[in-house]
């Protein structure tokens, strides 16, 4: 029998209808008459995250009022616009296209992912293709170290681990990507008096799983209190296309396939949720055992994993650090 702290699935359940009501008032309330705006504009992936927030953004507001950006470059996953448009045509929202490959060729962003790949694998080159990956937590202790896997033209594949000089490479230049749809975002925003609403829920809030001025940033982050696993109860509840609700979550960045935990998670979302719920309420590693199916002491690696990913990602939610403090008094 599982001991009386045990969690269960049960801890992540909401009163679907109660937090989409809880959300759209204070979204219509923020939107509105905080930050004096007219509607909301939405980046769209077709994944999870960013189809609720869009169709949270149509309850407050009411779907003329808001509009999805379909932002896609060389890299995107082959279903990204078709899932983008599936789910604007369900909340009935106007579409606007910005393809940003040419943004991104003009900065260098894939010369220099590709340069910085080249310091591990020198062959690597037109044609090929390419992720980073991370070794699970689960049944080590060693400090995890990102690999490039590499896809010849001919389909071999190849892995080699990245020195901190390349990886440092690799992410600075795939965070144009970010940075960019963010810039795109903002002038549809700007050109509309509309208010830029961001995707990331709570997981991915709290463990710095976004770009500092790029997908981190926002107006408003009408998600970032919810689980990953709430966010699929609400995208049931409002009626998303099944297409939306059966995509696994990616991180639609690299050129390969990539999970979200093979990039930075370590194991999938329904497990990493119920870890971070009970590092948030402070049960212990014994208490996940039987909902997560992992052993104690793996329980107990994730935690640390937990603790290094808020240390190591303060920084990303820092406002700009002043030496005197400016107040800013109303006038």
């Amino acid at each position: 029998m599982s001991p009386p702290e045990a969690l269960t699935l049960d801890a992540l359940r909401l009163d679907a209808e109660a937090e989409t009501e809880a959300v759209s008032t204070w979204l219509r309330d923020v939107v509105l008459r905080d930050l004096h705006k007219r509607g909301a504009v939405v980046g769209l992936s077709g994944g999870i995250d960013s189809s609720v927030t869009a169709a949270l953004c149509c309850r407050a507001l009411g779907s003329g009022r808001v509009v999805g950006l379909l932002m896609p470059e060389a890299d995107s996953a082959a279903d990204t616009l078709e899932l983008s448009r599936l789910v604007g045509a369900s909340l009935g929202i106007e579409l606007v296209l910005e393809v940003i490959t040419p943004i991104l060729e003009a900065l260098g962003c894939y010369q220099r992912r590709d340069d910085a790949i080249r310091q591990v694998i020198p062959s690597y080159g037109p044609g090929w293709r390419s992720k980073i990956v991370l070794p699970s937590v689960v049944g080590r202790d060693r400090i995890a170290v990102y690999s490039v896997v590499a896809e010849a033209p001919d389909g071999e594949l190849r892995e080699a681990r990245l020195t901190a000089d390349a990886y440092r490479g690799v992410v600075a230049a795939t965070n144009f990507k970010q940075r960019t749809r963010k810039m795109v975002e903002y002038h549809h925003a700007d050109r509309r008096d509309y208010a830029v609403a961001g995707t990331p829920n709570r997981l991915e809030y709290d463990q710095g799983f976004f770009v500092k001025l790029g997908d981190g940033a926002a107006d408003v982050k009408p998600i970032a209190h919810l689980y990953k696993t709430q966010v699929f109860q609400l995208a049931e509840h409002l009626g998303l296309p099944e297409e939306i609700l059966s995509r696994p979550p990616t991180t639609d960045t690299y050129s390969l396939p990539q999970s979200q935990e093979e990039f930075f998670f370590s194991l999938p979302y329904a497990q990493m949720d119920l870890c971070l719920y009970a590092r948030d309420h402070g049960l212990p590693a014994s208490a996940l055992v039987d909902a997560t199916g992992l052993a104690e002491a793996d329980v107990e690696r994730v935690f640390r994993d937990i603790d290094r990913k808020r240390v190591a990602t303060e920084y990303l939610h820092l406002a700009p650090q002043l030496i005197h403090q400016v107040a800013r008094e109303p006038r």
